[in-house]
């Protein structure tokens, strides 16, 4: 694979000096933590969906919320709280809707399909992924019964006929890239090996994939811990041909936390990443300060990359 075009540097601009959204009021179902954006790009703008939570840490239960936007910088909130749960104590983690090469969402017979993984807090019961549908992003039927064990923080693209699933495997440390293959988004075929591993950068856990598709390269965007700075996160990137077979960039991290703004001082990962009309990209990520922390993740950020592989 010719990669020099692919792994030139990554010109992420912040556009916004303060977060798109952060936390909700005292009260609210995302007082707490707030993180994992799925942005969809629609008629009037954007939408910004996100896994939020009250509680704890050890005591947490994340419900999918929703923010929205004209420009995709300045967001505002649904008013009407949540919009998908998922019972009392099973928890709407890292939603992400199923796309297109450039990011976007699709709508099959007239419906948004999103895939989410959950688990219950205090940690110890397996993550799972789930499905669930919409006709207007906001009222969603009841999700799936599992469709992937040990998975978190899918990204499912459609290429021609084909379902292609990209999930970190935390059935045991370190944490692992793998790669499922369905014909219908329902029922996976999980290949044998993981496809991406710590190496290089990476310090204990591979997480949040978001794939897209470029001229026939399929493009990787995740998020590790670093070694260099075990207490920090930032986005890694690699490519593929066949989207089993990647390739790290060996530039990685390629986008990082800015230690001049106190909330993503020190965490800057599970991102959402669009294709504009220009072809530019735009991420929304979740950010988190440095520790001691009683908040997860608390802010959602965004960044530009203008005219890329040019």
């Amino acid at each position: 694979m010719n990669s020099n075009r692919w792994f030139c540097q990554q010109q992420w601009v912040r556009d916004t000096e303060v977060p798109c959204f952060s936390l909700g009021p005292e009260g609210a179902f995302d007082d707490m933590h707030l993180f994992a954006p799925a942005a969809v790009a629609v008629e009037d703008g954007f939408r910004v969906y996100y896994s939020g939570s009250r509680g704890e840490v050890d005591e947490r239960v994340f419900r999918m919320g929703l923010s929205t936007s004209s420009d995709g910088i300045r967001f505002d909130r649904h008013p009407g709280g949540p919009v998908l749960e998922f019972g009392p104590k099973a928890s709407v983690l890292t939603p992400t809707f199923l796309h297109d090469g450039d990011g976007h969402a699709i709508e099959e017979n007239g419906r948004y399909r999103l895939w989410f993984s959950s688990t219950t807090f205090p940690p110890g019961v397996v993550h799972t992924v789930h499905e669930t549908s919409s006709v207007d992003g906001i009222e969603w039927d009841t999700p799936s019964e599992a469709q992937v064990d040990d998975a978190y923080a899918p990204t499912v693209l459609k290429d021609g006929n084909r379902y292609l699933m990209w999930y970190t495997d935390v059935s045991s440390l370190p944490w692992t890239i793998r790669f499922a293959e369905s014909g219908d988004g329902r029922t996976w075929q999980v290949h044998g090996d993981p496809v991406l591993e710590v190496d290089a950068w990476e310090h204990d856990r591979l997480v949040y994939p978001t794939v897209l598709k470029r001229d026939d390269i399929y493009l990787m965007w995740y998020g590790s811990y670093s070694g260099m700075k075990p207490m920090r996160t930032a986005i890694g990137f690699a490519v593929s041909e066949d989207g089993v077979q990647w390739d790290k960039h060996p530039g990685s991290p390629v986008f990082g936390p800015d230690p001049d703004r106190e909330w993503e001082s020190h965490y800057t990962t599970s991102q959402s990443i669009l294709t504009l009309p220009d072809g530019s990209y735009r991420m929304w990520y979740a950010s988190r300060t440095k520790p001691p922390f009683k908040h997860k993740y608390l802010a959602i950020g965004t960044a530009v990359w203008r005219n890329p592989f040019e």
